[in-house]
């Protein structure tokens, strides 16, 4: 079949590649497995949205020293739902149109038990360096499938001009501290929202409601994957979100928040705080006519009931398509892309979370980057989302609850009842 033309692809022209490769006859060959890669050639890398900037920069210089084996960069859409969608349905086809892949960390095991990546080399691969917490998201059954790429831990993006003016001189660590702040900066006024979080029915809303429970005290399930979702605790931490869009602490708008329409609203002044990712903090510290808050702003760990927040643990890895060709080029393209040097320079271009240790600790990065301490601790801390194999169908459960109650089409209590029954029907 012919290689794809080196550009970056929408998603329409995505499907319609999938689409032609599902006939393209690939049963003429067998496809060799990561562990015994020995084809090289032109490969193809798999990612949502790339907003940082930084993926064509990390592919123009693979391309520069790798002239018959370049890289195509095939973006996805920004919704990691849909990123999702399009790579089990290039798994599914058997198709070779995706060969490195960037994964949500939490799709791993679903990936891995349903054979659509390839276990990979562990001893190639410098594991021996990167955080505890995201070595756990690459591992199914205590094999390899995958290397950390970028991490994440949720940050607490708030105006720092606002508060100095108000004379408070520490962000709030709690729920009620922040809603006191807010009274205190936001009276008299009525253009600008309290917070804002991610809260359209995506997988951005998952990540939220579980930062919301877990905060409270509360688990979605335990070590063992079983449903822990409806008790006191849990509730105490859904009742944070829904009261917060009854008393008007987060705007009506901020049910329609993704990531980047979130960031918008926060550089357009509409929001004094906001939760967000530390790829935002590069984005938002450049000047732009729309950008009302760079240089104004400032991190801090995520609130929660009693004290700061626990975040989700975020982040993407790299794993190798089942059905992919040219595995060995793969290989090599996943060491250099999960490179520390790469993780430095995806830190200083993009501000994206480092999986290398050392790097949180460096004093030249903590000058340049001061809230990096902060993301550490919040990475540390994290929960992870379910690691279930049905992911999908647990994330899509969780999403329904949590919107039926944020939306007041369900109470709290209705909505957790009904979570624990649909997640407990997924459990083996």
């Amino acid at each position: 079949m012919s290689a794809i033309p080196r550009r970056l692809l929408p998603s329409t022209a995505v499907l319609a590649a999938l689409t032609l490769v599902s006939g393209c006859g690939l049963g003429a060959k067998k496809v060799e497995s990561g562990a015994d890669a020995k084809e090289r050639g032109p490969i193809t890398y798999a990612a949502g949205k790339d907003v940082s900037g930084v993926v064509p920069k990390l592919i123009k210089r693979w391309n520069e020293t790798h002239p018959g084996e370049k890289a195509t960069f095939i973006e996805l859409p920004e919704d990691a739902n849909a990123q999702r969608q399009q790579m089990i349905q290039n798994a599914q086809l058997k198709s070779d149109t995706f060969t490195v892949l960037s994964l949500d960390a939490v799709w791993t095991a679903e990936f891995a038990a349903n054979r659509w990546i390839d276990e990979i080399p562990r001893k190639s691969f410098p594991y021996d360096k990167t955080l505890d917490p995201i070595n756990g998201t690459v591992k199914y059954r205590g094999k390899y499938f995958a290397m950390p790429y970028a991490s994440d831990g949720a940050l607490l993006y708030y105006r720092k001009d606002l508060l100095d003016k108000a004379g408070i001189d520490e962000p709030p660590e709690t729920w009620d501290e922040m809603r006191e702040v807010c009274r205190k900066v936001l009276k008299g006024q009525s253009k600008m929202s309290c917070y804002a979080g991610q809260f359209e029915k995506y997988e951005g809303l998952t990540v939220n409601f579980s930062e919301a429970v877990h905060s409270a005290g509360g688990r979605i399930t335990d070590d063992k994957g079983n449903p822990t979702v409806n008790t006191p605790e849990a509730k105490r931490g859904l009742d944070s979100l829904v009261e917060g869009f009854r008393d008007g602490t987060m705007s009506k708008e901020a049910i329609t928040y993704m990531e980047e329409p979130g960031r918008r609203a926060f550089e357009k002044g509409k929001t004094l705080f906001i939760r967000q990712w530390p790829s935002m903090y590069g984005v938002s510290s450049n000047k732009g006519k729309n950008n009302e808050v760079a240089g104004k702003f400032g991190v801090a760990p995520i609130p929660g009931q009693d004290g700061p927040g626990v975040s989700s643990l975020g982040g993407h890895n790299l794993a190798l398509s089942s059905s992919a060709r040219n595995k060995a080029t793969a290989l090599d393209f996943m060491r250099y892309m999960t490179s520390e040097q790469n993780s430095r320079r995806n830190l200083n271009d993009g501000s994206l979370a480092p999986v290398y240790a050392d790097l949180y600790d460096d004093p030249d990065m903590q000058r340049k980057f001061p809230w990096l301490p902060v993301l550490k601790k919040s990475i540390l801390h994290a929960e992870p989302r379910p690691r279930v194999v049905q992911y999908g169908d647990a994330t899509t459960a969780i999403q329904d609850a949590a919107y039926a109650a944020l939306t007041g089409k369900k109470s709290s209590s209705e909505a957790l009842r009904s979570l624990q029954k649909k997640l407990r029907a997924l459990t083996p």
